[in-house]
């Protein structure tokens, strides 16, 4: 065996003072670990998106990757139990004269088992029939205990015009009655560790988020968002659910891949206190930067001001209004207006130009 074949990494006494670092052979990252005094060597990326095992962490004799927790054994480089055909590949690793070798050529291939796509990773099919609704609900309460929310109550208003009055197919979306989980920042330990469909939403089949991807992305043309004004802002499941939807979002900057063309977007927005502007504003925000579009006065709110504490009251007040609901019912039928001439023309080409952001592609092989 030739020493041209091996590469010293560095010394034994430092390299062993941490159990996981990432190391190079040449420009090939490597996933060095050390248990007992004992080294092991995998290669550096990981077999899902190529996060970097190195910088990950153990679990055991199990290499943990920082972007989304695939393991592999930290010298066999083979996955955890019932996974072991996905593996990564393995080099031999020596200590000689305090220095710590690592053969440059693999002694196992790289294994990747197929896994069959996510269901929301089908392709975009465009809808030929009527424009289909769907209402989202972002009011937080407990589902054994419900309570009257003004926002729900003017969203479920305009439901009922489009399937009662226009006959049209609606869905309604509680965030409430939805268990998901927070947006864990993937994309803050790269920008290619945030894929599409969300990575929680691929390891967890228990997270319920994917109805909202469903909803928005593959099924609605029409998208109704209600909220209530807390603390002078949108609900906490308003902000939990639009931070899980930064993978949309992430798409167009990593990818140039634009998931959702022609669908319009209405709000809904109550409260007791003020703020009603910087709400409307934040929301309007979000949802034009994943490619929503708006009719001519995109949203209904009502608010009695900063000092009506007595929320009673303002529950009593929207419940009697017709003034609120009619302009719920015309919020929805100016979005279904401009669904219909958006769809007719088919504004939205195969490519959509977006000015002053640059998307970053990923072109490791």
């Amino acid at each position: 065996m030739s020493d041209a074949e091996w590469i010293d990494v560095g010394s034994a006494d430092e390299l062993g003072r941490r159990p996981l670092q990432q190391v190079h052979l040449g420009k090939k990252p490597i996933a060095l670990s050390c248990q007992d005094g004992r080294f092991g060597a995998i290669a550096g990326a990981c077999n899902h998106v190529g996060g970097p095992l190195g910088e990950g962490q153990l679990d055991g004799d199990y290499v943990v990757c920082p972007w989304h927790y695939w393991k592999f054994h930290r010298t066999t480089g083979e996955g955890e139990p019932g996974y072991e055909a996905d593996r990564v590949p393995r080099h031999d690793v020596k200590v000689e004269n305090g220095r710590v070798l690592v053969r440059a050529q693999p002694t196992t291939k790289r294994n990747k088992l197929p896994h069959p796509p996510h269901p929301l990773a089908r392709a975009l099919e465009p809808h030929a029939g009527p424009p289909r609704v769907l209402g989202i609900s972002t009011t937080a309460m407990d589902a054994a205990h419900p309570r009257t929310s003004t926002s729900e109550l003017l969203l479920q208003a305009a439901l009922e015009h489009a399937r009662a009055g226009l006959g049209l197919e609606t869905r309604l979306v509680k965030l409430s009655e939805l268990t998901f989980r927070a947006c864990e920042g993937f994309y803050s330990k790269s920008a290619q560790a945030c894929t599409w469909p969300c990575s929680i939403t691929q390891l967890d089949s228990q997270d319920q988020m994917d109805r909202v991807y469903e909803g928005i992305v593959h099924w609605a043309d029409v998208i109704l968002v209600a909220t209530p004004i807390r603390w002078g802002t949108a609900s906490s499941l308003y902000h939990k659910m639009v931070e899980r939807m930064n993978c949309v979002q992430n798409q167009i900057t990593i990818r140039d891949n634009v998931l959702i063309r022609d669908k319009v977007v209405g709000f809904v927005i109550t409260g007791g206190q003020d703020n009603i502007q910087a709400v409307a504003g934040s929301m309007l925000g979000f949802f034009a930067e994943i490619g929503c579009v708006f009719p001519p006065f995109p949203y209904v709110a009502h608010s009695r001001g900063w000092s009506a504490e007595d929320m009673e009251n303002n529950v009593r007040q929207v419940e009697a209004s017709e003034e609120l609901r009619d302009g719920t019912r015309a919020l929805l039928d100016r979005c279904l207006d401009l669904s219909r001439r958006l769809r007719a023309q088919t504004i939205s080409g195969a490519k959509i130009p977006r000015g002053g952001r640059k998307a970053h592609h990923d072109r490791r092989s």
